[in-house]
């Protein structure tokens, strides 16, 4: 299974082309409100240090922590590159910063991918960070859960989540 993992960051890591108009957004989460927001701790609304002028999500972490974000739902998707993309920005990390997105397989479990090759630590202004997941054919999630993991302590900030549907090739 790691090895999976490894070669979807990798195909991640090295792009894959396709057209713009082959993009879709299955859902996005501009943080401009906790509504959604699963975390309970450690997190609230900064409407100061924003990327998109609406507001973000401000974590503090004392310690590594993965703060779960949202669980998408009611998906129909297969036979796709679905991909979890994010504004980042931090603070004083010593660790690292990187998204992850855990996809449900019925009768298979939980997969997951991770945006390891852009790793994020120190203090940084805003970057895009994305981490891909390839479905084939027949394989249909019935969730997705999306999180932000600091391996750490510090401050980070996310914002202008998106759940990306593309071609597979």
């Amino acid at each position: 299974m790691r090895w999976l993992v490894s070669f979807v960051a990798l195909l991640g890591a090295i792009g894959i082309t396709c057209s713009k108009s082959d993009i879709t957004v299955v859902r996005s989460f501009p943080l401009d409100k906790l509504d959604e927001v699963i975390a309970g701790s450690n997190v609230a609304i900064d409407k100061e240090i924003t990327s998109d002028g609406k507001g973000s999500l401000r974590v503090e972490a004392s310690n590594a922590i993965t703060v779960p974000l949202f669980e998408v739902r009611d998906l129909n998707i297969d036979n796709a590159r679905i991909f979890y993309q994010a504004r980042i920005r931090t603070e004083n990390v010593i660790g690292q910063v990187f998204l992850e997105m855990l996809v449900h397989l019925p009768g298979r479990g939980e997969s997951f991918s991770r945006s390891q090759q852009t790793l994020v630590s120190g203090t940084t202004d805003w970057t895009t960070q994305e981490t891909p997941f390839f479905l084939k054919s027949g394989e249909r999630p019935d969730y997705i859960k999306l999180n932000l993991v600091i391996n750490g302590q510090g401050t980070a900030w996310i914002d202008d989540i998106k759940l990306v549907k593309g071609p597979l090739g």
